[in-house]
């Protein structure tokens, strides 16, 4: 074999395959491959990188096998709520379900081995080998001491099993506090796994302790290094005289920001000026890559966060606020260095052209979407928007311009609610709700788009490696199920492998001011596919734009930082020859982590205003709220709350009035003896009945008869003749019963039977060690 060719995966794969009639060891394997003695260690990495991405599995005796001949797969195992696990296998093929009595010792996230065993209801299943790999992770939980062991119940309802601590690892943590605990051993299954408490939080309630169980929880970053915290500093010191003579001089434009009220750092400002019958706009961001070098501690450590993330009441900031809330800041009356893009549109919105520049701004006003409303709404400007009054009308006219084109374009608008948690300095919280979106809202945004739009399509001409934003179309099995979805409530949706933004964007319009608008909004969103970075261009289907990237926040997330530096490489047109050898090794690097980063902080943000909403919650059980259906299940149905954006279960075993069945078909529950229906967006009155803190969860109970969603006029009218045709006939059927003996018969009572083969749930193990074998209660998933 050629020396090249015994370093290419996929003819080392293809080789086991063909070649060689049983496992072997590495060195038999670099052997039968004449694999010089020199490049045997390189050789020997390339087979583990094949054993962690699965194609290759080590056995017993540490012989190499091919994972397909030996019907195994090696891959993360993702574990419900419900204990069912689930593993990827192959982009094509359904994932491979394992049962919970096959789980072995797996734990949600672990790299597992796993066995083919058959198929069940079309599905492949599969048992757990063994653990190939454990995942970094921190187990936050509550402590359980009893008389002879301590404890941790995990606050991840997909861990399903108690943490077992050995009394010279419990930190002294007291009964029913909060800790982190990591694990140490778990190989016998009919044993609880051990680990050790490495930090105690405190007791719930006491103030911070539930957003540290969520940092702690995903594992989030929280302090600097040292060596990050004085690099920063250091660049926060520099001058920036000797950069000015390189930059275009924009210190007299009308610039300003438009940022939250209590935003500390301004990484992005604006210009707008009419221009003929068109307009100049001007996008002015933060020139972060000016002060984190490629390579340094502070670049390192953004690339590991890849992003900022926001909870409520902290930031966990990407870059130190030595940097993001002072020099990288846009502050009023302050000479900053910015990177800038200057675009022209005519009278229509229509991009004419645009200039990417290194610029010295200095911002004329520091305003808030509020008082920007305000001026929008009254006319009336107060101190702080007066200096830039007319320039901000000048922004609304081009704003509105920008927006109506776009949506004619068919870009996607999800009017979705944002919640609103307001807390006291302990943490506490006062007020919980849903944010206003403002027409200011829209006009930052607008422009932010634009100035992204225009950086992809300038890299685009190129024709040289680049970091893109895309979002794919959705896949046709996703519409089908929304547009099933929306059948029953009314609605027709059209599927298609080739469907347009534009087809998405009118079904919006048409649910626009019903009851059902919020959800739908989200069903759809949830049908899409999540928007990621990468180096293919394949365009962005929710915003209808055939190029788009990253260009506008270098201070809170890495690939606008990346974007930057490849501006500036772009200078002449081509990257340098030594530079473009390895970006695109630099950019999918880049892209893949920072996707992951910035899915990890999505999650962890909606879990931590999650948090708030049911504390706040807490102190408001027997209150009564309207709602909305969103989601039915065999064991109740989904309501959230119209003003406080909470989600809330109401279980069918609270509902006394009939027997109630789940048509899964049409998504609701039937009466069996009134017909009675709760179906996905009926408006509803629920009172909070329980919370629990521990797991996050509200039980809701009904205080007022459900409201079915107002139906499209076909549908209604419809609706109302099928109505009239059954009163006519119950009328004509009490007729001729008055006609009869008089006497009717009595109602017999009809035992439930159990399905033939069915089984009752075997009882709990016992342990077989002296200590307790807790197994924890499985809670209700939530499944749509």
């Amino acid at each position: 074999m050629k020396p090249n060719m015994a370093f290419d995966k996929d003819q080392i794969v293809e080789f086991v395959r063909q070649k060689s009639n049983r496992p072997m060891k590495v060195k038999e394997l670099a052997a039968a491959l004449d694999i010089p003695k020199p490049d045997y260690r390189r050789f020997r990495n390339v087979i583990r990188e094949l054993i962690e991405s699965g194609e290759l599995v080590r056995l017993k005796r540490n012989r190499i096998g091919l994972a397909s001949e030996l019907n195994v797969v090696v891959a993360p195992i993702s574990i419900t709520r419900s204990g069912v696990g689930f593993v990827e296998h192959g982009q094509d093929e359904p994932d491979i379900l394992i049962p919970e009595r096959q789980l072995h010792t797996a734990l949600d996230g672990d790299k597992v081995m796993v066995r083919r065993t058959g198929t069940y209801d079309g599905r492949p299943t599969g048992a757990v080998i063994r653990v190939v790999e454990r995942a970094a992770r921190n187990i936050v939980g509550a402590v359980h001491t009893s008389r002879h062991f301590v404890f941790v119940v995990p606050d991840n309802p997909r861990i399903h099993r108690d943490i077992l601590i050995p009394a010279k690892d419990t930190q002294d943590a007291r009964d029913g506090e909060k800790v982190v605990a990591v694990l140490e051993e778990w190989d016998d299954p009919n044993r609880n796994p051990v680990g050790r408490i490495t930090e105690v939080l405190g007791f719930p309630g006491d103030p911070g302790v539930d957003m540290q169980t969520v940092v702690k929880s995903f594992n989030l970053p929280e302090e600097f290094p040292s060596e990050v915290i004085d690099e920063a500093e250091r660049a926060s010191a520099a001058s920036i005289e000797e950069e000015a003579p390189r930059r275009d001089d924009l210190t007299d434009e009308i610039v300003y920001t438009i940022d939250p009220s209590d935003a500390k750092d301004h990484d992005d400002a604006v210009s707008v000026e009419r221009l003929g019958d068109g307009y100049r706009l001007g996008v002015h961001i933060a020139d972060v890559s000016h002060f984190v070098q490629p390579g340094s501690a502070l670049d390192k450590e953004a690339l590991t966060r890849g992003n900022s993330v926001y909870l409520p009441g902290m930031v966990i900031p990407m870059i130190p606020e030595a940097l993001s809330n002072d020099i990288c800041s846009l502050r009023p009356d302050r000479v900053r260095l910015a990177h800038s893009v200057i675009i022209d549109f005519d009278s229509s919105g229509e991009m004419q052209g645009w200039k990417i520049k290194d610029t010295l701004i200095k911002s004329r006003a520091k305003l808030s979407y509020e008082q920007v409303q305000q001026l929008f709404d009254t006319g009336k400007p107060d101190q702080d928007t007066k200096p830039v009054t007319d320039n901000l009308l000048v922004a609304r006219e081009l704003a509105r311009i920008l927006c109506k084109r776009r949506f004619a374009e068919g870009s996607l608008d999800f009017d979705l609610p944002e919640a609103k948690i307001v807390l006291d300095q302990q943490g506490r919280v006062l007020e919980i709700g849903n944010r206003i979106r403002l027409e200011s809202h829209r006009l930052v945004e607008e422009f932010m788009l634009a100035a992204n739009k225009a950086v992809a399509v300038h890299v685009f001409k190129k024709n040289v490696p680049f970091i893109y934003r895309v979002h794919e179309r959705p896949d046709v099995e996703k519409i089908q199920d929304f547009a099933d979805m929306m059948k029953r409530l009314g609605y027709s949706f059209p599927v298609s492998e080739h469907v347009k933004p534009a087809v998405f964007a009118r079904f919006l319009e048409k649910v626009e001011g019903t009851p059902e608008e919020g959800f739908v909004n989200e069903l759809m969103l949830r049908s899409m596919k999540k928007a990621v970075y990468q180096r293919d261009d394949i365009g962005h289907f929710g915003l209808a734009f055939r190029h788009y990237t990253h260009f506008t926040s270098p201070i809170r997330r890495y690939p606008d930082l990346l974007v930057h530096r490849l501006l500036r490489k772009l200078k002449r047109g081509r990257y340098p020859k030594q530079f473009g050898q390895k970006v695109s090794e630099l950019i999918d690097r880049t892209a893949n982590h920072c996707s992951e980063t910035e899915r990890l902080a999505e999650t962890a943000e909606r879990h931590a205003v999650k948090v708030k909403q049911i504390s706040y919650m807490a102190e408001h059980v027997g209150e009564v709220f309207p709602g909305v259906i969103t989601g039915v299940t065999g064991y109740g149905f989904f309501v959230r709350l119209d003003e406080l954006g909470v989600e809330g279960l109401v279980r069918v075993s609270t509902i006394d009035d009939d027997y109630y069945q789940f048509d899964e078909k049409n998504y609701q529950l039937i009466g069996r003896r009134s017909k009675k229906a709760y179906r996905l967006g009926s408006t509803i009155e629920v009172g909070v009945a329980r919370v629990d803190k521990a797991h996050n969860e509200l039980d809701l109970y009904l205080a007022k008869a459900v409201e079915e969603p107002d139906l499209p006029p076909h549908k209604a009218e419809r609706k109302g003749a099928a109505v009239r045709r059954r009163k006519a006939k119950a009328k004509t059927t009490s007729k001729k019963g008055t006609q009869s003996s008089g006497k009717s018969k009595p109602k017999t009572k009809t035992k439930t039977k159990t399905k033939p083969g069915t089984k009752s749930k075997p009882s709990k193990k016992t342990n077989k060690t002296g200590g307790p074998k807790t197994t924890r209660k499985k809670k209700t998933s939530r499944k749509r």
